[in-house]
Parts: structure tokens; C-alpha cells; sequence
């Protein structure tokens, strides 16, 4: 038999809340027990039913485990929240100068791809075919320099198939077409 997945709402039925609540507080207390044991971790667990019984678990000194909780969040302080709200408020500024910096980006990859250039004075035109013309002369270097690698790569690749093809030719007896014809140019 499977169980269908439960709703998160409050139980109307008082006693089918009662047993609910007896089951899984039984169940919480053991993974409690179980997350102590198995992990040697310091576990402290209060429970309160909704009559007001207590149900605890600890697996050392409830007090003990509770200090040790007051001295860990003692640092939530007013002032260490005031930093918590300075530094928010500088990430909303940073967000906010990031998203204009994007806005301007995207204004000005448009203007390099001939969109909304109406609203561009002469200068501003000047300045962008320019930008644009640098950017073109160093693609063609770059392309350039791609082809005089791939040329030199083809050279090697060709004097080492010449090589072979001469082995070759001299292990056969056979005088090489390609070879005698390279030769002679």
C-alpha cells in the first residue's frame, strides 16, 4: 500500500491531530537521538505539544547546549545587523551601477550593429565607425596570422609527404612522379 503525499495544513480532526502529533514527535525525538549517535553532534530538542507539555531530548546538558546557543547568536546585535544593512544596501547600489553598465553595453553593441543610430550625433558616429575600424584591421590581422600558421602547417605536412613519398620511392626502385615534378619547378 502507498501512502499519498500529505498536505502542509493544520489537522482539523482534534484526536487524528493528537496521534499525528504523538507519531511524529516520537519520530523527531528519535532522528535526534540518531543525528546525535551517528554524527557526534551536540543535539538539543524542545517540544512543546499544544497543551503545554514539554517533551525535550539532549544528547549532553540542555543547559550546557542552550548557553552555547546564547553565546553563538549574542553576535546578532543591533550593530552587527546595522552592518548587515549597510553592506545590503551597498549590494543594491553595486546591482543597481552593474545594471547601468549593462544598459550602456548593450546601447552600444546596437550602435555597432547599425541599430538606433538616429539619435547618434556626428561625432558620436565618427567615434563608432572608428571604434569599427580598428576592430576590422585587427580581425584581419588575426586572420591573417591564422593563415600564415595554417600555410607553414601545409608546408610541413607537404615536405613530410615528400619525404615519405621519396622513401617510398627508393624502397620500390620507382622514380616519384610528385617528387621529380617538385624538383623541377
Amino acid at each position: 500500500m502507498v501512502r499519498g503525499k500529505t498536505q502542509m495544513k493544520r489537522i482539523e480532526n482534534a484526536t487524528s491531530r493528537q496521534v499525528t502529533f504523538s507519531k511524529r514527535r516520537n519520530g523527531l525525538l528519535k532522528k535526534a537521538f540518531e543525528l546525535s549517535v551517528l554524527c557526534d553532534a551536540e543535539v538539543a530538542l524542545i517540544i512543546f505539544s499544544p497543551r503545554g507539555k514539554l517533551y525535550e531530548f539532549a544528547s549532553s546538558s540542555m543547559q550546557e547546549t542552550i548557553e552555547r546557543y546564547r553565546r553563538h547568536t549574542k553576535n546578532d546585535t543591533p550593530a552587527t545587523l546595522r552592518s548587515v544593512e549597510q553592506n545590503m544596501q551597498h549590494m543594491r547600489q553595486e546591482a543597481a551601477s552593474m545594471m547601468k553598465k549593462i544598459d550602456l553595453l548593450e546601447a552600444s553593441k546596437r550602435k555597432f550593429l547599425g541599430e538606433g543610430l538616429g539619435a547618434c550625433s556626428i561625432e558620436e558616429l565618427q567615434r563608432i565607425e572608428q571604434q569599427l575600424e580598428r576592430s576590422l584591421s585587427n580581425i584581419r590581422a588575426r586572420k591573417t596570422q591564422v593563415f600564415k600558421e595554417q600555410i607553414e602547417q601545409l608546408k610541413e605536412k607537404e615536405k613530410a609527404l615528400l619525404d615519405e613519398n621519396a622513401r617510398l620511392s627508393e624502397k620500390h626502385g620507382s622514380p616519384s612522379t610528385a617528387s621529380s615534378t617538385k624538383r623541377s619547378e
